[in-house]
């Protein structure tokens, strides 16, 4: 195991980056730093504000980037921050490609620049995302690390790209990056604007005669592979102290259904009995993916890693976490 001291999470305010926080401070004797932006809420990290460390900074400011890894110098970077709503990247696309791909680029050149300057050696995850793959015909189900690009987003098209400059700084200043590719992951603290909080906190408001009994959607067709954030920063955590720099891995859960499917499992879930769905135009993407069934065959292969938390529990605990915020 690789002698790690200090960690730095981009994205420590956001949804997983608060849960790889709070994994991580569950191993003594290391110094968790989060990287945020001067007016980032901090509802996801106000249980361990006394225990970590913040640093102002901004991925499209390098030379704040510079600054931070100068003062704190990481052994581990953590790369979480990112637009990271679908929808949102038809609506914004330059906006996304500013923070995900010149984010990242400025946070690997801010390293590299730092190597050069007295040898600091890091190793940086950085988180792409399944939606590079895109849809996929049948033929490449289950998906593996060979499937090729095929991005369906805007926000798809910046991890793309967020993945390839990792490997180009591998490959061609010897950063020790390391690349995942996380299939659809949820839990307590996941944004409203995603699907299962979305279907949650809807529900949630329904149990409380906040809203009519309907619950809105988009598209129930939709295949996906469902993981616990929970899950997720255990195989972050031990991926660094396991895989080798410039390789790239899938990471999901193994329970596949349709959007449809998982939503009829929160409705059992309720306390009412009478929930009905009708679909919202406006919950519809322009181009959508369909279909992500993965293999994580190569990341068990370098790791022994499995998901133990079971979507049943998932989903009660998301529904709980918007009971108590609702």
């Amino acid at each position: 195991m690789k002698e790690i001291n200090k960690v730095l999470i981009t994205g420590i305010t956001g949804f997983v980056g608060s849960h790889l926080a709070d994994y991580i401070l569950s191993i003594h004797g290391v110094d968790v730093i989060g990287l945020v932006r001067w007016r980032a809420p901090v509802d996801n990290i106000k249980g361990i504000l006394k225990e970590i460390y913040l640093e102002i900074g901004d991925l499209e400011d390098i030379g704040s980037l510079i600054r931070v890894l100068e003062e704190t110098k990481p052994d581990i970077i953590f790369h979480l921050a990112a637009q990271s709503y679908v929808t949102a990247s038809f609506l914004a696309p330059v906006s996304t490609l500013l923070v995900n791909v010149v984010g990242t680029c400025n946070l690997l050149e801010a390293v590299r620049i730092l190597k050069e300057k007295d040898g600091y050696d890091p190793i940086v995850h950085v988180c792409s995302s399944s939606e590079v793959y895109g849809q996929v015909e049948k033929v490449n189900i289950p998906i593996t690390e060979n499937c090729p690009f095929n991005p369906a987003s805007p926000y798809a098209v910046s991890k793309v790209g967020e993945d390839m400059l990792a490997y180009q700084y591998f490959k061609s200043w010897g950063i020790r990056t390391i690349r995942t590719r996380a299939f659809t992951h949820t839990g307590p603290r996941r944004g409203e604007v995603f699907v299962v909080s979305s279907f949650a906190k809807q529900i949630a408001e329904i149990e409380k005669g906040l809203r009519p009994e309907v619950v809105r959607v988009g598209n129930l067709g939709s295949i996906r592979t469902f993981m616990d954030a929970r899950d997720i920063v255990k195989a972050y955590w031990l991926m660094i102290n396991t895989c080798p720099a410039g390789e790239v891995y899938n990471i999901a859960g193994n329970e596949t259904m349709t959007v449809g499917e998982m939503l009829i499992k929160l409705i059992r879930l309720s306390t009412s009995k009478k929930i009905g769905i009708e679909t919202d135009p406006s919950r519809l993407r322009p181009s959508d993916v369909t279909l992500q069934i993965p293999s994580t065959e190569k990341f068990y292969k370098a790791t022994g890693w499995k998901p133990t938390i079971p979507l049943d529990k998932t989903l009660k605990d998301i529904l709980d976490y918007w009971r108590a915020h609702v």
